[in-house]
């Protein structure tokens, strides 16, 4: 499956990875790296997650309190958050994901 990550999902990572960089150097990176090993399951199986709404489905990282929100469409997913679990549960469903 094609994947495209929404560009708020994208600050999202960079904004946590600098702030765990700050708190310890190199741990942003291990951050990040583990938010990509959490995008490559759902991409590997996009139905196993937990829904949060008709359409959207969520995927907790293993080692940091954070989830992937995404959308499975026909032939690719959509990331829309990278969301830090104590974080408002729907501050991601004013973010567009509307595509071509």
């Amino acid at each position: 499956m094609k994947l495209r990550i929404l560009e708020e999902a994208q600050q999202d990572l960079e904004a946590s990875a600098d702030y765990y960089n700050a708190e310890s150097p190199g741990l942003g990176y291990e951050f990040a790296d583990e938010v990509y090993r959490t995008i490559d399951r759902i991409i590997e199986n996009p139905d196993a997650w937990h829904p949060v709404s008709k359409r959207t489905k969520r995927c907790l990282t293993h080692r940091f309190p954070f989830a992937v929100i995404y959308q499975k469409r026909d032939t690719w997913i959509l990331v829309i958050a990278v969301m830090h679990l104590k974080r408002h549960p729907v501050f991601w469903k004013g973010r567009s994901a509307e595509t071509n």
